[in-house]
Protein backbone atom coordinates (compact mmCIF):
# COMPACT_ATOMS: atom_id res chain seq x y z
CA UNK A 1 0.00 0.00 0.00
CA UNK A 2 1.34 3.45 -0.91
CA UNK A 3 3.15 5.48 1.71
CA UNK A 4 1.86 9.08 1.60
CA UNK A 5 3.73 11.85 3.05
CA UNK A 6 1.81 15.34 3.80
CA UNK A 7 3.98 18.16 4.28
CA UNK A 8 3.53 21.79 6.74
CA UNK A 9 -0.29 21.54 6.60
CA UNK A 10 -2.89 22.74 9.37
CA UNK A 11 -3.97 20.02 11.04
CA UNK A 12 -7.14 19.20 12.81
CA UNK A 13 -7.40 16.17 15.06
CA UNK A 14 -10.66 16.21 14.89
CA UNK A 15 -11.25 17.21 18.26
CA UNK A 16 -12.34 20.24 19.75
CA UNK A 17 -8.38 21.57 20.31
CA UNK A 18 -5.98 24.30 18.71
CA UNK A 19 -4.99 22.94 15.49
CA UNK A 20 -1.06 23.15 14.03
CA UNK A 21 0.83 23.20 11.57
CA UNK A 22 2.37 19.31 11.18
CA UNK A 23 3.97 16.65 8.48
CA UNK A 24 1.36 13.74 8.33
CA UNK A 25 2.60 10.52 7.80
CA UNK A 26 0.44 7.67 5.84
CA UNK A 27 1.23 4.10 5.55
CA UNK A 28 -0.57 0.58 5.32
CA UNK A 29 -3.66 2.60 5.48
CA UNK A 30 -3.07 3.92 9.03
CA UNK A 31 -1.80 7.17 9.99
CA UNK A 32 1.88 6.40 10.63
CA UNK A 33 2.68 9.63 12.61
CA UNK A 34 1.89 13.25 13.15
CA UNK A 35 5.01 15.58 14.06
CA UNK A 36 5.56 19.18 14.38
CA UNK A 37 8.80 18.77 13.51
CA UNK A 38 9.44 17.34 9.67
CA UNK A 39 9.40 14.45 8.58
CA UNK A 40 11.70 12.40 6.88
CA UNK A 41 11.14 9.23 5.07
CA UNK A 42 12.28 7.71 1.14
CA UNK A 43 10.13 6.76 -1.52
CA UNK A 44 7.11 7.94 -0.29
CA UNK A 45 4.91 10.28 -1.82
CA UNK A 46 5.13 13.80 -0.89
CA UNK A 47 1.47 16.16 -0.98
CA UNK A 48 2.74 19.81 -0.16
CA UNK A 49 0.12 20.64 2.18
CA UNK A 50 1.25 24.99 3.23
CA UNK A 51 -1.33 26.89 3.31
CA UNK A 52 -3.70 24.07 3.32
CA UNK A 53 -6.16 21.57 6.10
CA UNK A 54 -5.66 18.39 6.90
CA UNK A 55 -8.34 17.24 8.72
CA UNK A 56 -10.48 13.73 9.10
CA UNK A 57 -13.00 12.65 6.50
CA UNK A 58 -16.65 13.92 7.05
CA UNK A 59 -19.16 11.92 8.40
CA UNK A 60 -22.43 11.88 7.08
CA UNK A 61 -24.97 10.33 9.30
CA UNK A 62 -28.48 10.76 7.41
CA UNK A 63 -28.07 9.21 3.97
CA UNK A 64 -30.25 6.70 2.10
CA UNK A 65 -27.67 5.15 -0.39
CA UNK A 66 -29.40 1.93 0.34
CA UNK A 67 -29.91 1.80 -3.16
CA UNK A 68 -27.36 3.61 -4.70
CA UNK A 69 -24.69 1.59 -3.00
CA UNK A 70 -26.23 -1.43 -4.44
CA UNK A 71 -24.63 -0.65 -8.28
CA UNK A 72 -23.05 2.18 -7.61
CA UNK A 73 -20.92 1.66 -4.59
CA UNK A 74 -18.63 4.23 -4.63
CA UNK A 75 -21.01 7.03 -4.01
CA UNK A 76 -18.52 9.22 -5.37
CA UNK A 77 -20.83 12.42 -5.01
CA UNK A 78 -20.27 11.88 -1.20
CA UNK A 79 -16.47 10.95 -1.63
CA UNK A 80 -15.46 13.76 -4.01
CA UNK A 81 -16.35 16.39 -1.07
CA UNK A 82 -14.17 14.62 1.29
CA UNK A 83 -17.06 12.35 3.03
CA UNK A 84 -15.29 9.07 4.15
CA UNK A 85 -18.03 7.47 6.19
CA UNK A 86 -21.67 7.39 5.70
CA UNK A 87 -24.72 5.64 7.36
CA UNK A 88 -27.41 4.02 5.88
CA UNK A 89 -30.84 2.44 7.17
CA UNK A 90 -32.20 5.42 8.34
CA UNK A 91 -36.07 6.18 8.84
CA UNK A 92 -37.03 2.71 9.16
CA UNK A 93 -35.83 1.64 6.33
CA UNK A 94 -33.07 -1.01 5.16
CA UNK A 95 -32.89 -3.68 2.39
CA UNK A 96 -31.96 -6.80 4.96
CA UNK A 97 -35.12 -9.01 5.69
CA UNK A 98 -38.36 -7.64 3.96
CA UNK A 99 -38.14 -9.34 0.33
CA UNK A 100 -37.54 -7.52 -2.87
CA UNK A 101 -40.41 -6.00 -3.98
CA UNK A 102 -41.26 -4.97 -0.31
CA UNK A 103 -38.46 -3.06 0.05
CA UNK A 104 -38.75 -1.75 -3.35
CA UNK A 105 -42.31 -0.12 -2.35
CA UNK A 106 -41.15 1.13 1.11
CA UNK A 107 -38.98 2.85 -0.13
CA UNK A 108 -38.95 4.60 -3.40
CA UNK A 109 -41.85 7.25 -3.05
CA UNK A 110 -40.65 8.37 0.37
CA UNK A 111 -37.06 8.74 -0.73
CA UNK A 112 -37.84 10.25 -4.21
CA UNK A 113 -35.18 7.47 -5.95
CA UNK A 114 -36.39 6.20 -9.15
CA UNK A 115 -38.75 2.87 -8.30
CA UNK A 116 -37.50 1.28 -12.12
CA UNK A 117 -34.21 1.16 -11.56
CA UNK A 118 -34.55 0.28 -7.59
CA UNK A 119 -37.26 -2.40 -8.17
CA UNK A 120 -35.00 -3.91 -11.00
CA UNK A 121 -31.96 -4.14 -8.61
CA UNK A 122 -33.50 -5.79 -5.90
CA UNK A 123 -35.32 -8.17 -8.38
CA UNK A 124 -32.57 -9.19 -10.06
CA UNK A 125 -29.70 -8.91 -6.80
CA UNK A 126 -30.98 -9.45 -3.17
CA UNK A 127 -29.64 -12.81 -2.24
CA UNK A 128 -29.41 -11.79 1.34
CA UNK A 129 -32.52 -12.05 3.89
CA UNK A 130 -29.96 -11.64 7.14
CA UNK A 131 -27.49 -8.79 8.13
CA UNK A 132 -24.49 -10.72 8.10
CA UNK A 133 -25.34 -11.66 4.68
CA UNK A 134 -25.85 -8.35 3.73
CA UNK A 135 -22.80 -7.23 5.54
CA UNK A 136 -21.38 -10.07 3.53
CA UNK A 137 -22.74 -8.56 0.15
CA UNK A 138 -21.39 -4.85 0.59
CA UNK A 139 -18.24 -6.08 1.64
CA UNK A 140 -18.29 -7.86 -1.68
CA UNK A 141 -18.92 -4.26 -3.59
CA UNK A 142 -15.93 -2.03 -4.72
CA UNK A 143 -17.33 0.71 -2.17
CA UNK A 144 -15.71 4.49 -1.83
CA UNK A 145 -16.50 5.52 1.80
CA UNK A 146 -16.61 3.54 4.76
CA UNK A 147 -20.53 2.16 5.72
CA UNK A 148 -22.36 1.68 9.07
CA UNK A 149 -26.16 0.91 9.39
CA UNK A 150 -29.25 1.10 11.02
CA UNK A 151 -31.67 -1.80 11.23
CA UNK A 152 -35.65 -0.30 10.12
CA UNK A 153 -38.33 -0.85 11.85
CA UNK A 154 -40.50 -1.15 8.92
CA UNK A 155 -37.88 -3.61 7.08
CA UNK A 156 -38.31 -6.00 10.53
CA UNK A 157 -42.10 -5.34 10.71
CA UNK A 158 -42.47 -6.12 7.13
CA UNK A 159 -40.86 -9.46 6.97
CA UNK A 160 -42.24 -10.98 10.36
CA UNK A 161 -46.04 -9.26 9.60
CA UNK A 162 -46.18 -9.93 5.90
CA UNK A 163 -46.47 -6.51 3.91
CA UNK A 164 -50.69 -6.45 3.91
CA UNK A 165 -50.61 -7.15 7.75
CA UNK A 166 -47.92 -5.03 8.49
CA UNK A 167 -49.94 -1.69 6.76
CA UNK A 168 -53.67 -2.51 8.55
CA UNK A 169 -54.08 -0.24 11.50
CA UNK A 170 -56.36 -2.68 13.03
CA UNK A 171 -53.61 -5.62 12.92
CA UNK A 172 -51.36 -6.23 15.75
CA UNK A 173 -48.21 -8.26 16.15
CA UNK A 174 -48.56 -11.11 18.29
CA UNK A 175 -46.86 -11.53 21.16
CA UNK A 176 -44.27 -14.76 18.68
CA UNK A 177 -43.81 -11.69 15.97
CA UNK A 178 -42.67 -9.36 19.07
CA UNK A 179 -40.28 -11.94 19.96
CA UNK A 180 -39.35 -12.63 16.60
CA UNK A 181 -38.82 -8.88 15.51
CA UNK A 182 -36.83 -8.82 19.34
CA UNK A 183 -34.45 -11.90 18.01
CA UNK A 184 -33.70 -9.58 14.20
CA UNK A 185 -32.95 -6.82 15.84
CA UNK A 186 -30.47 -8.63 18.24
CA UNK A 187 -29.09 -10.60 15.20
CA UNK A 188 -28.18 -7.07 13.31
CA UNK A 189 -26.81 -5.85 16.54
CA UNK A 190 -24.75 -8.75 16.83
CA UNK A 191 -23.40 -8.24 13.16
CA UNK A 192 -22.32 -4.69 13.89
CA UNK A 193 -25.26 -2.79 13.01
CA UNK A 194 -25.06 0.49 15.39
CA UNK A 195 -28.97 0.49 16.50
CA UNK A 196 -32.81 0.52 15.19
CA UNK A 197 -34.44 3.06 13.08
CA UNK A 198 -37.95 4.13 13.57
CA UNK A 199 -40.77 5.94 11.70
CA UNK A 200 -44.14 8.24 12.71
CA UNK A 201 -44.67 10.66 10.66
CA UNK A 202 -47.55 10.37 8.09
CA UNK A 203 -46.10 11.88 5.38
CA UNK A 204 -43.86 8.97 4.40
CA UNK A 205 -45.95 7.15 1.99
CA UNK A 206 -45.88 3.84 0.33
CA UNK A 207 -45.35 2.83 -3.40
CA UNK A 208 -46.08 0.49 -5.49
CA UNK A 209 -48.68 -2.04 -4.57
CA UNK A 210 -49.90 -0.37 -1.47
CA UNK A 211 -50.22 3.15 -2.81
CA UNK A 212 -50.56 5.95 -0.06
CA UNK A 213 -50.18 3.34 2.92
CA UNK A 214 -47.64 4.73 5.62
CA UNK A 215 -44.71 3.22 6.17
CA UNK A 216 -45.13 -0.25 8.25
CA UNK A 217 -42.92 1.50 11.25
CA UNK A 218 -45.78 3.70 11.51
CA UNK A 219 -48.61 1.29 12.26
CA UNK A 220 -46.69 0.00 15.43
CA UNK A 221 -48.26 0.67 18.89
CA UNK A 222 -46.11 1.66 21.70
CA UNK A 223 -45.93 -2.33 23.16
CA UNK A 224 -43.63 -3.19 20.01
CA UNK A 225 -41.96 -0.02 20.12
CA UNK A 226 -40.92 0.12 23.50
CA UNK A 227 -39.59 -3.95 23.30
CA UNK A 228 -37.41 -3.15 20.33
CA UNK A 229 -36.49 -0.06 22.08
CA UNK A 230 -35.39 -2.38 25.46
CA UNK A 231 -32.66 -4.39 23.33
CA UNK A 232 -31.20 -1.31 21.99
CA UNK A 233 -30.83 0.05 25.31
CA UNK A 234 -29.44 -2.93 26.98
CA UNK A 235 -26.93 -3.24 24.01
CA UNK A 236 -25.75 -0.09 24.34
CA UNK A 237 -27.06 0.67 20.23
CA UNK A 238 -28.45 3.73 18.92
CA UNK A 239 -32.25 5.04 18.16
CA UNK A 240 -33.03 7.07 15.25
CA UNK A 241 -36.39 8.47 14.64
CA UNK A 242 -38.81 10.41 12.68
CA UNK A 243 -41.67 11.94 14.56
CA UNK A 244 -45.21 13.03 13.01
CA UNK A 245 -43.25 16.54 11.34
CA UNK A 246 -46.36 18.59 11.65
CA UNK A 247 -47.87 17.99 15.21
CA UNK A 248 -44.51 16.81 16.81
CA UNK A 249 -46.11 15.13 19.50
CA UNK A 250 -43.36 11.82 19.21
CA UNK A 251 -40.52 14.24 19.66
CA UNK A 252 -41.65 13.35 23.34
CA UNK A 253 -41.99 9.77 22.82
CA UNK A 254 -38.25 9.75 21.43
CA UNK A 255 -36.85 12.26 24.06
CA UNK A 256 -38.53 9.99 27.15
CA UNK A 257 -37.21 7.11 25.36
CA UNK A 258 -33.88 8.63 25.94
CA UNK A 259 -33.76 9.18 29.41
CA UNK A 260 -32.26 7.06 32.08
CA UNK A 261 -33.71 6.79 36.05
CA UNK A 262 -33.59 4.02 38.49
CA UNK A 263 -32.34 1.29 37.09
CA UNK A 264 -32.76 2.00 33.33
CA UNK A 265 -29.70 3.36 31.86
CA UNK A 266 -29.93 6.54 29.06
CA UNK A 267 -30.11 5.36 25.53
CA UNK A 268 -28.18 7.44 22.55
CA UNK A 269 -31.14 8.70 20.49
CA UNK A 270 -31.58 11.06 17.27
CA UNK A 271 -34.04 12.81 15.88
CA UNK A 272 -35.09 14.50 12.84
CA UNK A 273 -34.82 17.01 12.80
CA UNK A 274 -33.12 20.77 13.72
CA UNK A 275 -33.54 23.72 11.62
CA UNK A 276 -34.77 27.55 11.65
CA UNK A 277 -37.97 26.79 9.88
CA UNK A 278 -39.89 29.89 7.90
CA UNK A 279 -43.18 29.03 8.67
CA UNK A 280 -42.62 27.82 12.71
CA UNK A 281 -39.68 30.51 13.18
CA UNK A 282 -39.65 29.61 17.11
CA UNK A 283 -40.57 25.46 17.38
CA UNK A 284 -36.06 25.09 16.53
CA UNK A 285 -35.64 27.34 20.04
CA UNK A 286 -38.61 25.31 21.33
CA UNK A 287 -38.06 21.65 20.58
CA UNK A 288 -33.95 22.46 21.84
CA UNK A 289 -35.45 23.72 25.01
CA UNK A 290 -37.32 20.73 25.66
CA UNK A 291 -34.50 18.66 24.47
CA UNK A 292 -32.39 20.52 27.27
CA UNK A 293 -34.58 19.56 30.24
CA UNK A 294 -34.56 16.02 29.23
CA UNK A 295 -30.67 15.85 28.56
CA UNK A 296 -29.96 17.80 32.06
CA UNK A 297 -32.51 17.05 34.48
CA UNK A 298 -33.77 13.25 33.25
CA UNK A 299 -30.34 11.41 32.30
CA UNK A 300 -31.17 11.27 28.25
CA UNK A 301 -28.42 11.26 25.63
CA UNK A 302 -30.70 12.89 22.93
CA UNK A 303 -29.93 15.22 19.91
CA UNK A 304 -31.76 16.65 17.10
CA UNK A 305 -30.49 15.93 13.65
CA UNK A 306 -29.13 19.46 12.43
CA UNK A 307 -29.65 20.32 9.19
CA UNK A 308 -26.67 23.49 8.74
CA UNK A 309 -27.06 24.97 5.71
CA UNK A 310 -30.16 26.21 3.88
CA UNK A 311 -33.04 24.11 3.34
CA UNK A 312 -33.38 24.57 -0.34
CA UNK A 313 -35.50 22.41 -1.80
CA UNK A 314 -36.62 22.02 -5.72
CA UNK A 315 -39.87 19.81 -7.58
CA UNK A 316 -40.78 19.84 -10.90
CA UNK A 317 -45.07 20.39 -10.84
CA UNK A 318 -46.36 18.80 -6.78
CA UNK A 319 -43.52 15.93 -7.09
CA UNK A 320 -42.28 17.24 -3.53
CA UNK A 321 -42.88 15.88 -0.40
CA UNK A 322 -43.84 18.88 1.42
CA UNK A 323 -47.35 18.53 0.08
CA UNK A 324 -47.83 15.61 2.25
CA UNK A 325 -48.15 17.76 5.31
CA UNK A 326 -52.13 18.95 4.45
CA UNK A 327 -54.99 17.18 3.34
CA UNK A 328 -55.63 18.76 -0.08
CA UNK A 329 -51.79 18.71 -0.88
CA UNK A 330 -51.50 14.52 -0.07
CA UNK A 331 -54.62 14.20 -2.04
CA UNK A 332 -52.99 15.93 -5.38
CA UNK A 333 -49.78 13.46 -4.19
CA UNK A 334 -52.06 10.57 -3.71
CA UNK A 335 -53.60 10.82 -7.30
CA UNK A 336 -50.27 10.97 -8.74
CA UNK A 337 -50.47 8.15 -10.82
CA UNK A 338 -53.44 9.03 -12.11
CA UNK A 339 -53.17 12.36 -13.97
CA UNK A 340 -56.57 12.61 -15.51
CA UNK A 341 -58.16 12.09 -12.01
CA UNK A 342 -55.60 14.44 -10.64
CA UNK A 343 -56.52 17.41 -12.76
CA UNK A 344 -60.26 16.89 -12.85
CA UNK A 345 -59.66 16.87 -8.89
CA UNK A 346 -57.02 19.97 -8.68
CA UNK A 347 -59.71 22.10 -11.18
CA UNK A 348 -62.74 21.16 -9.07
CA UNK A 349 -64.24 24.49 -6.98
CA UNK A 350 -64.55 22.70 -3.89
CA UNK A 351 -61.30 21.08 -3.74
CA UNK A 352 -59.85 24.36 -4.57
CA UNK A 353 -61.83 25.84 -1.25
CA UNK A 354 -60.76 23.59 0.53
CA UNK A 355 -56.58 23.80 -0.42
CA UNK A 356 -57.12 27.64 0.51
CA UNK A 357 -57.98 26.76 3.42
CA UNK A 358 -55.06 24.66 4.24
CA UNK A 359 -53.20 27.61 2.72
CA UNK A 360 -54.32 30.16 4.44
CA UNK A 361 -53.72 28.48 7.66
CA UNK A 362 -50.73 30.19 9.16
CA UNK A 363 -51.26 28.80 12.34
CA UNK A 364 -50.99 25.29 12.12
CA UNK A 365 -48.11 23.49 13.04
CA UNK A 366 -46.10 22.95 9.64
CA UNK A 367 -42.71 23.09 7.64
CA UNK A 368 -43.48 24.43 4.50
CA UNK A 369 -44.64 27.97 4.73
CA UNK A 370 -47.13 27.53 2.20
CA UNK A 371 -46.46 30.74 1.04
CA UNK A 372 -46.62 30.76 -3.37
CA UNK A 373 -44.93 34.16 -3.52
CA UNK A 374 -41.68 32.68 -2.32
CA UNK A 375 -41.50 29.86 -4.63
CA UNK A 376 -39.72 31.06 -7.40
CA UNK A 377 -39.90 29.29 -11.20
CA UNK A 378 -36.84 28.02 -12.52
CA UNK A 379 -37.78 26.75 -16.15
CA UNK A 380 -40.44 26.65 -17.91
CA UNK A 381 -42.30 26.83 -21.27
CA UNK A 382 -43.51 30.11 -20.75
CA UNK A 383 -39.53 31.33 -20.26
CA UNK A 384 -41.37 35.33 -18.99
CA UNK A 385 -41.76 32.96 -15.71
CA UNK A 386 -38.63 32.26 -15.16
CA UNK A 387 -37.00 34.32 -11.89
CA UNK A 388 -40.79 35.37 -10.64
CA UNK A 389 -42.64 33.62 -7.85
CA UNK A 390 -46.27 31.78 -8.46
CA UNK A 391 -47.48 34.89 -6.15
CA UNK A 392 -45.86 37.75 -8.80
CA UNK A 393 -47.63 35.34 -11.65
CA UNK A 394 -50.88 35.31 -9.90
CA UNK A 395 -51.01 39.03 -9.48
CA UNK A 396 -50.45 39.22 -13.39
CA UNK A 397 -52.82 36.93 -14.09
CA UNK A 398 -55.48 38.50 -11.22
CA UNK A 399 -55.93 36.02 -9.58
CA UNK A 400 -55.53 33.94 -6.41
CA UNK A 401 -51.79 32.05 -5.79
CA UNK A 402 -53.60 28.86 -5.34
CA UNK A 403 -55.92 29.41 -8.54
CA UNK A 404 -52.50 30.40 -10.01
CA UNK A 405 -50.29 27.09 -9.67
CA UNK A 406 -53.13 24.67 -9.71
CA UNK A 407 -54.20 25.92 -13.18
CA UNK A 408 -50.30 25.93 -14.15
CA UNK A 409 -49.72 22.64 -12.82
CA UNK A 410 -52.85 21.17 -14.42
CA UNK A 411 -51.74 22.66 -18.00
CA UNK A 412 -48.00 21.81 -17.43
CA UNK A 413 -47.42 19.63 -14.67
CA UNK A 414 -43.64 18.61 -13.80
CA UNK A 415 -43.15 21.03 -17.17
CA UNK A 416 -42.69 23.56 -14.65
CA UNK A 417 -39.75 23.64 -12.12
CA UNK A 418 -39.79 25.76 -9.10
CA UNK A 419 -37.80 26.31 -5.36
CA UNK A 420 -38.62 27.29 -2.33
CA UNK A 421 -36.35 27.80 0.64
CA UNK A 422 -38.63 26.39 3.35
CA UNK A 423 -35.31 27.13 6.54
CA UNK A 424 -32.08 28.25 7.53
CA UNK A 425 -32.65 31.10 5.39
CA UNK A 426 -30.55 33.48 7.45
CA UNK A 427 -26.82 32.90 8.04
CA UNK A 428 -27.39 36.10 10.65
CA UNK A 429 -29.47 32.73 13.05
CA UNK A 430 -26.71 30.10 12.43
CA UNK A 431 -24.71 31.10 15.51
CA UNK A 432 -27.15 29.23 17.85
CA UNK A 433 -27.86 26.86 15.60
CA UNK A 434 -24.15 25.82 14.84
CA UNK A 435 -23.80 26.06 18.58
CA UNK A 436 -26.68 24.13 19.67
CA UNK A 437 -25.55 20.77 21.45
CA UNK A 438 -28.96 19.66 21.25
CA UNK A 439 -28.33 18.77 18.02
CA UNK A 440 -25.84 17.10 16.17
CA UNK A 441 -24.65 17.52 12.46
CA UNK A 442 -26.29 15.69 10.02
CA UNK A 443 -29.77 15.00 7.87
CA UNK A 444 -28.48 15.34 3.94
CA UNK A 445 -30.58 12.59 2.97
CA UNK A 446 -27.34 11.82 0.78
CA UNK A 447 -28.87 9.21 -2.22
CA UNK A 448 -32.65 10.56 -1.57
CA UNK A 449 -34.51 13.00 -3.10
CA UNK A 450 -32.17 13.01 -6.53
CA UNK A 451 -34.25 16.11 -8.27
CA UNK A 452 -35.67 17.97 -4.84
CA UNK A 453 -31.98 18.02 -2.71
CA UNK A 454 -28.63 18.77 -3.21
CA UNK A 455 -26.46 18.83 0.31
CA UNK A 456 -23.65 15.97 -0.46
CA UNK A 457 -21.28 18.73 0.40
CA UNK A 458 -22.94 20.39 3.92
CA UNK A 459 -19.85 19.98 5.40
CA UNK A 460 -18.23 21.89 2.93
CA UNK A 461 -20.77 24.77 2.89
CA UNK A 462 -20.60 24.57 7.01
CA UNK A 463 -16.48 25.22 7.20
CA UNK A 464 -17.52 28.19 4.44
CA UNK A 465 -20.05 29.77 6.29
CA UNK A 466 -18.07 29.35 9.47
CA UNK A 467 -14.52 30.95 7.37
CA UNK A 468 -17.11 33.62 6.27
CA UNK A 469 -17.74 34.47 9.82
CA UNK A 470 -13.78 34.98 10.93
CA UNK A 471 -13.62 37.09 7.61
CA UNK A 472 -16.24 39.42 8.85
CA UNK A 473 -15.18 39.04 12.56
CA UNK A 474 -18.17 37.53 13.62
CA UNK A 475 -16.85 34.01 14.65
CA UNK A 476 -19.74 31.33 14.84
CA UNK A 477 -17.31 29.37 16.32
CA UNK A 478 -14.12 28.21 15.96
CA UNK A 479 -13.01 26.08 12.86
CA UNK A 480 -11.53 23.32 15.24
CA UNK A 481 -15.26 23.05 16.56
CA UNK A 482 -16.85 23.06 13.61
CA UNK A 483 -14.61 20.30 12.41
CA UNK A 484 -15.21 18.79 15.27
CA UNK A 485 -19.01 18.97 14.76
CA UNK A 486 -18.52 17.55 11.56
CA UNK A 487 -16.32 14.37 12.52
CA UNK A 488 -15.80 13.04 16.03
CA UNK A 489 -18.78 14.48 17.81
CA UNK A 490 -20.42 12.67 14.96
CA UNK A 491 -18.47 8.94 15.43
CA UNK A 492 -19.07 9.40 19.09
CA UNK A 493 -22.54 10.05 19.14
CA UNK A 494 -23.13 6.93 16.73
CA UNK A 495 -20.68 4.62 18.48
CA UNK A 496 -18.23 4.24 15.25
CA UNK A 497 -14.32 4.25 15.42
CA UNK A 498 -14.16 7.03 12.97
CA UNK A 499 -13.80 10.86 12.91
CA UNK A 500 -10.28 11.43 14.07
CA UNK A 501 -6.87 12.41 12.79
CA UNK A 502 -4.48 9.97 15.12
CA UNK A 503 -1.68 8.16 15.72
CA UNK A 504 -1.93 4.02 14.70
CA UNK A 505 -6.16 5.04 13.39
CA UNK A 506 -7.20 4.45 10.36
CA UNK A 507 -6.12 6.79 7.35
CA UNK A 508 -9.82 8.47 6.50
CA UNK A 509 -7.95 12.07 5.82
CA UNK A 510 -8.93 14.77 3.67
CA UNK A 511 -6.84 18.28 2.58
CA UNK A 512 -9.06 21.44 1.69
CA UNK A 513 -7.44 24.13 0.01
CA UNK A 514 -9.15 27.45 2.25
CA UNK A 515 -7.81 29.69 -0.61
CA UNK A 516 -10.80 28.05 -2.85
CA UNK A 517 -13.26 27.59 0.08
CA UNK A 518 -15.38 30.24 -1.61
CA UNK A 519 -19.17 30.71 -2.24
CA UNK A 520 -19.15 28.65 -4.91
CA UNK A 521 -19.78 25.85 -2.98
CA UNK A 522 -23.14 26.77 -2.75
CA UNK A 523 -24.16 26.94 -6.25
CA UNK A 524 -26.63 24.59 -7.79
CA UNK A 525 -25.93 21.96 -10.81
CA UNK A 526 -27.21 18.83 -12.20
CA UNK A 527 -25.01 15.67 -12.52
CA UNK A 528 -25.55 12.37 -14.26
CA UNK A 529 -27.27 9.66 -12.73
CA UNK A 530 -28.60 6.29 -12.86
CA UNK A 531 -30.29 5.49 -15.47
CA UNK A 532 -30.06 8.62 -17.47
CA UNK A 533 -31.60 10.36 -14.68
CA UNK A 534 -29.92 13.96 -13.45
CA UNK A 535 -28.79 14.49 -9.87
CA UNK A 536 -29.29 17.69 -8.06
CA UNK A 537 -25.91 18.45 -6.49
CA UNK A 538 -23.68 21.28 -5.23
CA UNK A 539 -19.89 21.25 -6.50
CA UNK A 540 -16.99 23.18 -6.57
CA UNK A 541 -14.32 20.53 -6.62
CA UNK A 542 -11.44 22.91 -6.22
CA UNK A 543 -12.00 22.92 -2.57
CA UNK A 544 -10.75 19.41 -1.70
CA UNK A 545 -7.31 18.68 -3.20
CA UNK A 546 -7.14 15.04 -1.36
CA UNK A 547 -9.09 12.35 0.35
CA UNK A 548 -7.69 9.25 1.22
CA UNK A 549 -10.21 6.05 2.67
CA UNK A 550 -8.36 3.48 4.39
CA UNK A 551 -5.11 5.50 3.65
CA UNK A 552 -5.58 5.04 -0.25
CA UNK A 553 -6.39 7.70 -2.58
CA UNK A 554 -10.10 7.84 -3.72
CA UNK A 555 -9.48 12.14 -4.97
CA UNK A 556 -6.70 14.11 -6.12
CA UNK A 557 -6.32 17.43 -7.57
CA UNK A 558 -10.24 17.46 -9.14
CA UNK A 559 -10.45 14.01 -10.27
CA UNK A 560 -10.76 10.57 -8.98
CA UNK A 561 -8.07 7.90 -8.70
CA UNK A 562 -7.73 5.08 -11.50
CA UNK A 563 -8.46 2.58 -8.59
CA UNK A 564 -11.55 4.75 -7.33
CA UNK A 565 -14.92 2.77 -7.97
CA UNK A 566 -12.64 -0.92 -9.44
CA UNK A 567 -11.81 -1.50 -6.12
CA UNK A 568 -12.82 -1.86 -2.46
CA UNK A 569 -12.01 1.34 -0.71
CA UNK A 570 -14.21 1.54 2.41
CA UNK A 571 -15.03 -0.89 5.06
CA UNK A 572 -18.05 -1.91 6.97
CA UNK A 573 -18.12 0.15 10.47
CA UNK A 574 -19.33 -2.24 13.43
CA UNK A 575 -21.02 0.37 15.98
CA UNK A 576 -19.59 -0.40 19.16
CA UNK A 577 -21.90 -1.04 20.78
CA UNK A 578 -22.67 -4.30 23.57
CA UNK A 579 -24.47 -6.34 26.38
Amino acid sequence: METILIKKGRVFSGFDEPSKIADVLVQNGKVAQISENPIEIENAKVIDAEGKWVLPGFIDNHTHYDGEILTAPSLSESVRHGVTTVLLGGCSLSFVYADFEDCADMFTRVEAFPREILFELLKDGKSWSTPQEWINHIQSLNVGPNVASFIGHSDIRAKVMGIDRSLNESEKPTLDEINQMQKMLEAALDAGFIGISMQHNPWDKMDGRHWSKLLPAAYAKSNERKALVEIVRRRNAHLQGVPNLVNRVAALWYMAQSSSFFWRKKLKTSMVAMMDLKGDPYIRGVISGIASFFNKLCGADFRLQAFPVPFTVYARGMDLVIFEEFPTGALARHLANDLQKRNETLKDAEYRRKFKKHYKSKLAPKVWQKDFGDAYVLDAPDKSWIGKSFGEIAIERNQHPVDTFLDIIVDLDQEVLWQTTIGNHDPKRYKKLYNDLNGIFGFADSGAHIGNMAFYNFPLRVLRYVQESHEKGEPLMTLEKAVWRLTKENADFFNLDAGTLEESKRADLIVINPNKLSDKVHEYHNAEFLGGYKRLVNRNDEVVDLVLINGKTAWENGTFSEKFGNERFGSFLKGNHHY
